[in-house]
């Protein structure tokens, strides 16, 4: 399994809390370097927690799935 396959794995264990609240996230991209680009999209892209959101729920869903994932970057 590549790396952004287990990312996007992790992601998807995210998704329906985020899809709960009128938002998802969607991978932009992965790098050889671990580093994460991922986008929130729908009402978490404008939420006022959506840095707690990337941080709390996002990025460490996917660093706990996927220990070589370096960082999460939101664009």
């Amino acid at each position: 399994m590549s790396l952004r396959e287990k990312v996007e794995k992790a992601l998807e264990s995210v998704r329906p809390h985020l899809q709960a609240d009128g938002g998802n996230v969607e991978l932009i991209d992965v790098n050889e370097n671990g580093i994460v680009k991922v986008k929130l999209t729908g009402s978490c892209g404008g939420c006022p927690m959506a840095a707690m959101t990337l941080q709390y729920g996002v990025t460490n869903a996917i660093k706990q799935t996927v220990p070589e994932v370096k960082d999460v970057q939101s664009i």
